[in-house]
């Protein structure tokens, strides 16, 4: 068909038509580009290219109770350099000194870093990498050096910096003293004192500061100063004593080597004040190494044996059922309940014996049958009791992921008719290190429960902004003639030649306490799995209690020894001496009786064969720290201690006269 003029026409209008909406759409496009989404689009641009970024605040430090460092929040920083932003004159004048000061520095030849700018000048470098991980003081330092002087605009100076936690005791209470962290998710996860006291106090208030992403993805800050400065945490003065929790982290460790234990723990608490002054927990790793893995003492609950049988007793106290001179028939060490039986780990048993001596030689069938008998028409009674005593309850401690106690009450899941058997000796109930120990110091406190309590004061700069006392959980959990029986029975565990404890007897010292030695993995009835769990606790000096103390120790090797007098009373034993011999007197205490002697002579006294053995200079290289510091300063010579663990290096020779030395240095590893 031909193409007629009239054709063509209407094409070019159905074309020109198409054009105009097209025209139209684009316009009416800008105008909502620009007078609706304008801001819109405006915001998402500089989302591209500008982005505020989140500026960490320094965390509070944490202390020991004497002002030493535990944990530190400490800068470092990240030196950059915009090679755009400086002049050719300023950059040929400076790049030559600020390359030898860098040198000097970092000891690296000046020809590096001369190299390092000048490819960063060619390539227009904005985010040249120059140094990380300075510290503050080199940083200060940096910034006054040529050219860097001269700031971000004319010096092309950048800096970054993160803010890194360091705990200066390494890994000695690292679970303890813990750490708080922030996941992915946002989510914090917090671990031992300085995770507890992170949301409260030591976290402090985020900062904001603006950034301009430049090439590779990098972000660069813009300006000098942040939009939002952070705000610095609060510190923490805790209730630990560094000299106690190194005693007690090497005294722990060395037990769990020798017997090639699992795990354990150990804390110290000051029995007037709830103060915990040492608390150490160590597993065990595949190679055999031990190290902080888990809060044993705070999170893990467990069946706790013989040491339950001080709680059983001053319910029977309490309750009148029995006196401590009540007579038990043992039943020559088998006593039946229904279908189950109670074992004494004596063959043949104990015969016909009194409360006290039943306590002192903890005699499994003595307990089984005093509870069982005096309480089976009323088994509430008995847990009551118990309960009344907060026995139930948690300590409510600040550090996260505390055991749960279990205190099974008549009818309950898992309540028999052996239950009353069982719980007398610690079975078929739970506590955990510190439950158990908050128990013993209020007997030591003459029945007055106090919590623990693991921190004593928030500061800021040197300013104390809040104090904290001690917190009273029961202000008697039982009477004072129950509480003076009990204490008396406590010392002859250690004292009495049938005592379970007698071994750790010593004439110049005095405590009191009670073994315990628990079965587990007893349920599967498998000899090989069947393990035990062995533990002390108690106080000292027995007279004045000063501190508290439990030791536990899980699954150590059968064929080396299990029995708690025998794995876990010694650890307590060797603390207490040293403890006691390193500690200040006070004048509270001092001049009261302490075994019949007063106490600053017993403290003389206690070190005196020092000065007889060695009238020369020992060899101490080895010791621990702590130990060595005691025999050094008993022999007269003033210590300086650097570090913390065992002596690595000593300023004085080994048989130098002690009379020709005052002082000596101690480096330790």
């Amino acid at each position: 068909m031909a193409i007629t003029e009239k054709n063509i026409m209407n094409r070019l209008y159905l074309v020109a038509g198409c054009l105009l909406v097209f025209a139209i759409a684009v316009v009416v496009r800008l105008v909502d580009i620009q007078m609706v989404k304008g801001e819109e689009y405006k915001e998402l641009a500089l989302s591209k290219t500008e982005k505020m970024f989140t500026i960490e605040p320094n965390r509070g430090n944490l202390y020991s109770d004497d002002g030493s460092l535990l944990a530190a929040s400490v800068p470092k920083y990240e030196i950059r350099f915009d090679a755009k932003t400086v002049s050719e004159e300023n950059f040929t004048e400076n790049v030559a000194a600020l390359s030898d000061s860098l040198g000097n520095m970092f000891n690296r030849p000046s020809s590096y870093y001369r190299t390092l700018f000048r490819k960063a000048r060619a390539n227009g470098n904005r985010y040249k990498l120059v140094a990380r991980n300075v510290d503050y003081l080199d940083y200060v330092r940096i910034k006054q050096f040529p050219l860097f002087e001269k700031g971000p605009y004319k010096g092309g100076f950048i800096e970054t910096h993160r803010v890194v936690r360091e705990y200066p005791l390494g890994k000695m209470a690292a679970r303890s003293i813990g750490y708080e962290r922030v996941d992915e998710n946002g989510y914090y996860t917090r671990v031992g004192l300085d995770g507890a006291f992170g949301e409260q106090y030591l976290r402090g208030k985020e900062g904001k500061r603006l950034k301009q992403k430049i090439a590779k993805g990098q972000w660069k800050p813009v300006g000098l100063d942040n939009i939002v400065e952070p705000q610095d945490g609060l510190d923490v003065v805790s209730t630990i004593d560094i000299s106690i929790q190194d005693i007690a982290h090497h005294e722990l460790l060395a037990q769990l080597e020798k017997y090639q234990a699992d795990h354990g723990c150990v804390v110290v608490m000051e029995t007037k004040t709830g103060e915990v002054k040492a608390i150490s927990n160590l597993g065990r790793t595949s190679e055999g190494k031990y190290y902080e893995k888990l809060n044993y003492a705070v999170g893990e609950s467990h069946e706790p044996g013989s040491t339950f049988k001080l709680m059983s007793l001053v319910a029977a106290l309490e309750d009148k059922v029995v006196d401590t001179s009540s007579v038990i028939d043992t039943e020559k060490g088998r006593y039946r309940i229904y279908d189950r039986v109670v074992k004494d780990s004596k063959w043949g048993g104990y015969g016909k014996i009194s409360v006290s001596e039943a306590f002192a030689v903890s005699s499994n069938t003595a307990f089984a049958k005093m509870i069982h008998e005096n309480y089976k028409e009323n088994p509430g009674k008995f847990v009551n009791r118990l309960m009344n005593m907060g026995l139930h309850k948690m300590l409510d401690l600040p550090i996260i992921g505390e055991g749960k106690p279990v205190i099974r009450y008549p009818g309950d899941e898992g309540w028999s008719g052996i239950s009353l058997g069982w719980m007398s000796h610690g079975y078929e109930v739970s506590l955990t290190p510190m439950q158990t120990l908050a128990f013993y110091n209020a007997i030591a406190n003459d029945g007055e429960m106090v919590k623990p309590r693991l921190i004593k004061a928030v500061k800021e700069g040197n300013k104390v902004l809040k104090k904290f006392d001690k917190e009273v959980a029961n202000a008697s959990i039982c009477s004072k003639e129950t509480v003076k029986k009990v204490k008396h029975l406590m010392k002859e565990v250690v004292e009495r030649d049938y005592g379970t404890g007698h071994k750790l007897y010593s004439k110049n010292f005095s405590m009191a306490g009670k073994t315990g030695t628990t079965q587990k993995n007893y349920v599967a009835k498998d000899p090989d799995k069947l393990a035990y769990i062995s533990s002390f606790a108690g106080y000292f000096p027995a007279d004045n209690p000063k501190y508290s103390c439990i030791v536990v120790i899980h699954e150590p090797d059968k064929s080396v020894g299990y029995y708690g007098a025998d794995v876990s009373g010694p650890v307590f034993k060797s603390m207490a001496q040293k403890i006691y011999a390193t500690s200040p007197i006070t004048d509270e205490v001092k001049g009261k009786a302490f075994n019949g002697e007063l106490l600053d002579e017993k403290y003389k006294q206690y070190y005196a064969h020092a000065q007889k053995e060695h009238p020369r200079v020992p060899n101490v290289k080895g010791m621990c720290g702590m130990d060595a510091v005691s025999l050094l300063e008993n022999m007269g010579l003033e210590v300086e201690v650097r570090g913390n663990g065992k002596v690595k290096k000593q300023s004085v020779n080994q048989g130098t006269d002690i009379n020709q030395v005052t002082k000596i240095v101690l480096e330790l590893s």
